[in-house]
């Protein structure tokens, strides 16, 4: 998803085309524009969001050249940082007290319960934290931690109604109910948090700041880094999404009431690949632009790397490609398996 990046450590967000806000006022960076121009904050360095469709605006249909939507094709390049070789996801309903209007809560789970091991997310394990090549650009065997694609991904649920939700939770608010829950789910340690990723849901009618389903918003969901005395934690925020209705994904693929929560697996799945390749937001795998592998392939309506549905065990789920710099014979692209 298109998220607040910039190639320095920041927090990632769906987003793109104009200042962002996370609470605080963003500025551009990168360079010329592009479907993945970096916006970041700057008091929020770590904020990486992911763009609105409204506010994408390189890859809203017309296209006129499709190689904009794929960050001129760059490829990803290890900034050293660390990624997520035996991930795991923890899903909390953050003061959601029984009001689930869309059913997004039982899609997001099935989603995720489903797309560990699969193919969609299988392109991403040719990253690692330490690539002995000179470019940086391809990693070797032997290479340290890769990008791992386990089955069982989704680790817990947490239903949190006793820590009210402020009216517009700010990233802070966002980053102290990521602590509660490595609390809640007993990841009291660095090393029990090394591949954890916690999505915190806010409830509809509750969103931090710059989310597209309030006034002026131009984001639809962004992840980060969290410091605790568990280690570091990285967190999603992830508002509800159908309160966005189509800016932030509902039936970009499937139309009618089969594509109401599209959004919820686009922009979840987008976040949830970024935070595999560049947990610490800004300090994995970025183009020269400050493009995560998400943000290069989001929002792509047609053409190589549409967004489409894929199959997992669970059920048929719409996604976005991924970038991958082995696609195409080495010339990298963007791909859904």
């Amino acid at each position: 998803m298109r998220i607040f990046r910039h190639a320095t450590a920041r927090t990632s967000a769906i987003l793109l085309g104009s200042a962002v806000a996370i609470g605080v006022a963003a500025t551009p960076v990168g360079g010329a524009a592009s479907s993945g121009i970096a916006v970041k904050s700057a008091s929020l360095p770590h904020i990486i969001t992911m763009p609105s469709l409204q506010h994408h605006q390189d890859c809203v249909p017309p296209l006129v050249i499709a190689v904009t939507c794929t960050g001129y094709g760059t490829p990803m390049q290890s900034g050293g940082g660390p990624v997520q070789g035996s991930p795991g996801v923890y899903i909390v309903f953050w003061g959601w007290n029984g009001h689930d209007p869309s059913g997004q809560g039982a899609y997001q789970q099935a989603f995720f319960n489903g797309v560990g091991g699969s193919a969609w997310a299988n392109s991403q394990t040719q990253y690692c934290a330490s690539p002995s090549s000179l470019t940086g650009f391809t990693c070797n065997p032997g290479d340290g931690t890769f990008v791992g694609n386990p089955a069982g991904l989704l680790k817990g649920t947490w239903t949190d109604n006793s820590n009210p939700v402020p009216t517009s939770p700010a990233d802070s608010d966002v980053q102290a109910e990521a602590v509660r829950a490595a609390a809640f789910f007993g990841n009291t340690s660095a090393a029990s948090n090394a591949s954890t990723q916690y999505v915190i849901d806010t409830p509809s009618g509750n969103s931090t700041a710059g989310f597209a389903g309030s006034a002026g918003g131009v984001w639809c969901a962004y992840h980060g880094m969290a410091s605790s005395s568990y280690g570091g934690l990285s967190y999603t925020d992830f508002p509800y999404q159908t309160d966005a209705g189509n800016n932030c994904g509902e039936n970009f693929v499937n139309a009618g009431s089969a594509g109401l929560l599209d959004g919820v697996s686009i922009v979840g799945g987008h976040e949830f690949a970024e935070s595999l390749t560049d947990p610490n937001a800004s300090t994995g795998w970025l183009d020269t632009f400050g493009n995560e592998t998400g943000d290069k392939c989001a929002w792509l309506s047609s053409g190589a790397g549409a967004s489409t549905d894929t199959t997992l065990s669970t059920g048929s789920f719409a996604v976005q490609s991924l970038w991958s710099n082995t696609a195409n014979s080495g010339l990298g692209g963007c791909v859904t398996q």
